[in-house]
């Protein structure tokens, strides 16, 4: 069974996807991660990150693998001395950035759908990202669509800045927000958008354990998904 959710950032998909492949037994894909890797990858050997075909050629080579540890999805980029683990390195804020941008090449997407399927085949599985029920996993068995206004999507992006020790200003981080969503829903390769079979939950004033109650009861109801 494959469990999708997409919508835009600063929604808290990550959270509530991990905490919900938690409560189901199921695995966890980040696919955000992936692209997040990908610009930390491109920015170390010194490639632009509106080089498509540059970016893209980065893909054969990845070696990268998730691993649940309690409150944390970590990601794991492999490597000839073994893996490291690059969960705080992608989630700079100089990171996102260049992951929005990256996400926009249609090489960069193209070169990276088969890997998010294979590991997706394994399920069941939890996807979490922006493409996922529209064009990774267009057949998914259940698919969310979890928004949020922009200025509470901001206060919990200054938030978790904050708690990680850098403080990040709300005005900024809000009209950076305004500015990915407006990169992700308009660019010509898989734009953000909510799959016409998706539920759509808007967490606004819904705190996380709502947020998967509520997803959680749907996935349990699906006739069969065991």
């Amino acid at each position: 069974m494959i469990v999708a959710i997409d919508g835009p950032a600063g929604a808290g998909k990550s959270t509530a996807a991990r905490l919900l492949a938690t409560r189901l037994g199921f695995m966890l894909l980040d696919t955000g991660a992936i692209y997040r890797v990908m610009a930390l990858q491109a920015r170390e050997r010194g490639i632009r990150w509106d080089d498509g075909p540059g970016v893209a050629a980065l893909a054969p080579e990845l070696e990268l693998s998730f691993r649940l540890e309690g409150s944390q999805n970590r990601v794991l980029l492999g490597g000839a001395n073994g893996s490291t683990d690059v969960s705080s390195a992608i989630r700079t804020p100089e990171i996102s950035e260049g992951a929005s941008r990256v996400s926009a090449l249609p090489e960069v997407r193209a070169a990276l759908l088969g890997l998010q399927r294979r590991i997706g085949a394994a399920g069941p599985v939890v996807v979490e990202g922006r493409d996922i029920g529209t064009v990774v996993f267009p057949d998914a068995e259940v698919k969310f669509f979890l928004t949020a206004s922009a200025d509470e999507r901001a206060r919990r992006r200054v938030a978790e800045l904050a708690a990680a020790g850098r403080p990040a200003d709300p005005v900024q981080t809000r009209a950076e927000l305004v500015a990915r969503d407006e990169r992700d829903s308009t660019r010509a390769a898989a734009p953000l958008r909510k799959a016409d079979d998706a539920i759509e939950i808007d967490s606004s004033a819904l705190n996380v354990d709502q947020v998967v109650d509520r997803m959680a009861a749907v996935v349990e109801g699906r006739a069969g998904w065991r």
